[in-house]
């Protein structure tokens, strides 16, 4: 059976099977069963009240408490698993005999040590307090340059006209591109996503290559390039540099990079956006102090996160919460819900900037594979909310807000804004 038909005919039982143990009350096939646009945070609860851990019939168990989750992510008897490990789809491809290196499967993300520290090690330097600081004046520069493009406008797009720019040149920067495009490098991104959530149809395998392609090519003529004219301080030139790693070892972390520094902060700055807009009395604090935005990143992360689910596996049979796990089998961590969880955050579903434990999230996860670019993540979605503000303190939704078709990443798509030239009354989406 040719590939894209055995995929097709996978896709289509795979999204049976979930409706089926969706209608069957089963608690991943509830999570996984419908609408990936929908409020997914009552079915985290519904987990919660069933209990620590929870088995599917799926073949996996999963937990919305925060303390388990905790202990997985630190634990080193558990490692990491690529989210599409659980579709039973083969989204891989070759394109002129050459295989495409995929960031989910094949970049650190989902190594284990020794590997993982490796991989890690070499990009960590960009990362530190001391390389963040370094960027600190490019990050606010690239704000300003796009509040500038926008201030003309009386309605634009918060996502495609701002939140979406700001990471991707800042990236672009970091990884030493020349005149980064940043429609193709979001196009790019998008495409990459579909390597975490799963694809759903062939649709999305088919972007996924497509964009798997553009960006190999891309990045191919950007490492010869580094090789004849390295930069100074740049990360491609860095990772050009080491002779140790491979061709593909190279394009996986800096597709990764891509991904995780464009994902991550662009659903944070929108979903940031949207907690403002839906309680007053943060964006007149804001307003007023906006050294305050730090906080309101902060409980963002907590209460909306990016990222809302990561999965370890036991490389041994084991005892988790009273359960005995096999080895290899999946558990899911329930990142939106572990952050709402009663036993560590008091009146957890409250939007709360500057609550005294704002920082015990695990929106960045936690133990070796907590997020490299956390700091950098923080740095910019504070400084596009301060600047944004303060630009259009009037600032204001200019019609509905689509948010992504994504169960694992979880942020607006479309977010249209007036800068209060215009005022218009609109309902606004909170996350209250």
């Amino acid at each position: 059976m040719p590939s894209t038909v055995k995929n097709a005919a996978l896709l289509f039982a795979g999204r049976n099977v979930m409706r089926l143990q969706a209608l069957l009350g089963d608690p991943a096939g509830r999570l996984f069963g419908v609408d990936p646009t929908r409020d997914p945070y009552p079915e985290y609860e519904r987990v919660r009240r069933r209990g620590v851990l929870v088995k599917s019939r799926m073949g996996l168990h999963l937990t919305a408490s925060h303390a388990l989750s905790t202990s997985l992510l630190r634990d080193p008897g558990f490692g990491v698993l690529a989210p599409n490990a659980l579709s039973p789809v083969d989204s891989s491809a070759h394109v002129g005999g050459r295989r495409l290196v995929n960031p989910v499967e094949e970049s650190f993300l989902v190594l284990n040590p020794p590997e993982h520290t490796r991989m890690r090690r070499l990009v960590a330097p960009w990362f530190t307090p001391r390389g963040l600081r370094a960027q600190t004046a490019t990050v606010e520069r690239v704000v300003e340059d796009y509040l500038d493009e926008v201030a003309g406008r009386p309605t634009f797009d918060l996502v495609r006209d701002f939140a979406g720019r700001v990471p991707i040149q800042v990236i672009a920067d970091l990884l030493g591109v020349p005149n980064a495009d940043h429609t193709a490098f979001a196009r790019w991104a998008r495409a990459l996503v579909n390597a975490i959530d799963g694809v759903r149809d062939l649709g999305e395998m088919r972007a996924l290559h497509q964009g798997l392609r553009e960006f190999q090519e891309f990045l191919d003529d950007l490492v010869e390039h580094r090789r004849r004219e390295p930069g100074p301080d740049d990360v491609v030139s860095a990772l050009v540099a080491n002779e140790d790693l491979s061709r593909d070892d190279l394009i996986a972390t800096t597709e990764l990079l891509l991904v995780a520094g464009f994902e991550t902060t662009v659903n944070l700055i929108g979903n940031a956006v949207l907690a403002v807009l839906g309680h007053p009395e943060v964006r007149e604090r804001l307003l007023d102090d906006p050294s305050y935005a730090e906080a309101v990143v902060e409980e963002t992360l907590r209460l909306d996160p990016p990222v809302q689910y990561a999965v370890r596996v036991p490389f041994a049979t084991t005892e988790v919460a009273g359960t005995r796990v096999p080895g290899g089998t999946p558990i899911m961590m329930l990142i939106g819900g572990a952050n709402r969880d009663p036993g560590v955050f008091a009146d957890p579903h409250r939007f709360t900037p500057g609550r005294p434990e704002a920082r015990e999230h695990l929106s960045f996860s936690s133990g070796i594979h907590y997020c490299l670019g956390a700091g950098l993540a923080r740095m910019e979605a504070a400084a596009a909310l301060r600047g944004l503000f303060r630009r259009f303190p009037d600032l204001r939704a200019a019609g509905p807000v689509v948010r992504r078709p994504s169960r694992a990443i979880r942020g607006p798509a479309r977010f249209p804004v007036t800068n209060g030239v215009k005022k218009r009354h609109t309902m606004v989406e909170t996350i209250s």
